[in-house]
């Protein structure tokens, strides 16, 4: 499917809502889809929404305000939400209650609809639902969008995959990864692939490692039932971080749709070496042995930092280090290129040359996009003295309500237009834990960090001689 015209509406849409009492509904899903219908991104939508808590029409709408209320940051929204309540639904759980809200909902509606089933649910519940829908007839032309983890391992990923596909085709399922949503992340294909400045560069010749930064002020935030099953590195580096390094490493594609883009990213996993333990630290905060639902003597990392490679012609012997964690110093999301020193310097001794590490491309990949260019200038004055100096790029708002929409509106909207640049598949998964079974298997010993700090000391052998780039030397300019 070719890609859209930015601003193009989805077609005529019902969307069911799986779990539409839960947190990431009430925080990011209703205020998602009341912004995309009022912004005339999805002008024509229903949303009925089902879980297992007793509701009906009129609680489900009082509840969907209340999150509007607090969760929305967009003042005309609110104004609308009485018009967009005449679109919300309830669906007791069953087959035939979800039958009979389904024709509720689209009575007196004419034309082909297309249906979005949203699993906002546990993964332990993903395959109970995938079941309602086949039984209720609802998968043919429809699609469906799965929130991670899409398993823990090689063997239960390709179990989950085998179960989906008996029911729904790959081609109509969309796994979601919320950060590759974000603005930013498509910044890294326009400025790779529209701009002859920075693709010459863009190899190992030119290029000495690569960091992932996305590190967490939070701590579990009620989650602790969920993340000691899981551990950061299920929860976030196979399904975000390597997203977003697969976005920085591939190949350029042959032409910019959802296919061509996918191979190119999935090229990019074949060629990754398996995780050696020796390049992995793990890490778990002071106090989370105490969180309600964590066992007193739990080994489950809140923290990971690893090196790894990407074996082509493109990467050889470049170290990608990725690190993430939760209750670190700040919350950033960070992808630096740090470009190799020159083989010889002409500069006396004190110049300042090499004092500050290497030259850095690096974007923000935060909800406001910036990007930051470093490199070496003279220091104003007598003499021959360098400074690290900065420019810095950010993008803009416009004033059109669908001119920047949070990272899950963009992928609901993705999703509706059957466009799966920013999914990844089951191939794409299933290789993501095939290279991730030596960790797995023997993951090192879990180090004791504070909250508060940038994580265990061992981080920084792991990165030697170079540095992580967290915090910014330069804060970003202040906008006139």
């Amino acid at each position: 499917m070719a890609p859209q015209p930015e601003g193009t509406p989805g077609p005529p849409t019902t969307v069911l809502l799986f779990g539409a009492t839960g947190d990431l509904a009430r925080r990011k899903l209703l205020p998602g889809l009341l912004h995309l219908w009022r912004s005339g991104l999805l002008p024509d939508v229903q949303v009925i929404g089902t879980a297992l808590h007793d509701h009906d029409r009129e609680s489900f709408v009082q509840m969907a305000r209340e999150a509007i209320e607090e969760f929305s940051d967009d003042a005309e929204d609110k104004k609308e939400f009485d018009e967009f309540a005449k679109r919300l639904w309830w669906a007791d759980s069953g087959v035939d209650h979800l039958l009979a809200a389904v024709a509720e909902a689209e009575a007196g509606l004419t034309g082909e609809r297309l249906r979005l089933h949203y699993l906002s649910v546990p993964p332990k519940a993903a395959l109970n639902v995938v079941e309602q829908l086949r039984d209720a007839g609802m998968v043919a032309g429809s699609r469906i969008i799965m929130e991670k983890p899409f398993g823990v391992d090689l063997a239960s990923a390709k179990a989950l995959n085998a179960a989906i596909h008996e029911v729904f085709d790959e081609s109509q399922i969309f796994r979601i990864d919320h950060f590759l949503g974000k603005e930013a992340a498509l910044n890294i294909l326009a400025l790779r692939f529209a701009n002859g400045l920075f693709e010459p560069m863009w190899n190992r010749n030119f290029i000495d490692h690569v960091q992932i930064d996305i590190p967490e002020a939070l701590g579990l935030e009620g989650r602790a039932g969920f993340y000691e099953g899981t551990g950061a590195f299920k929860d976030m580096v196979v399904t975000h971080l390597f997203q977003v390094m697969a976005f920085a490493a591939m190949e350029t594609p042959t032409a910019l749709d959802p296919q061509s883009i996918t191979e190119e990213k999935n090229k990019v996993f074949r060629s990754m070496l398996p995780l050696e333990p020796a390049n992995v630290v793990r890490g778990q905060y002071d106090g989370y042995r105490k969180e309600d639902g964590v066992a007193p003597d739990s080994e489950t990392e809140t923290f990971i930092a690893l090196k790894c490679f990407v074996d082509n012609w493109r990467w050889a012997d470049v170290p990608f280090y990725l690190r993430t964690g939760k209750k670190l110093a700040e919350g950033q999301r960070i992808i630096s290129i740090a470009f190799k020193e020159p083989p010889k310097s002409m500069f006396p001794e004190g110049s300042g040359i090499g004092d500050d590490g290497p030259d850095h491309l690096t974007f923000d990949l935060s909800d406001q996009a910036k990007m930051s260019l470093s490199f070496y200038g003279k220091r104003p004055g007598p003499g021959f003295r360098l400074q690290k100096l900065s420019m810095q790029f950010e993008m803009e708002g416009t004033q059109w309500a669908g001119s920047i929409l949070e990272a899950y509106e963009r992928l609901i909207l993705e999703a509706v237009k059957g466009n799966h640049t920013l999914f990844t598949t089951a191939d794409g998964v299933e290789r993501l834990w095939e290279i991730s079974q030596p960790l797995l298997d023997n993951p090192p010993p879990v180090r004791r960090y504070a909250p508060g700090s940038w994580g265990p000391n061992q981080i920084h052998q792991l990165i030697a001689p170079f540095a992580w780039r967290l915090p910014f030397e330069r804060g970003w300019r202040e906008s006139h």
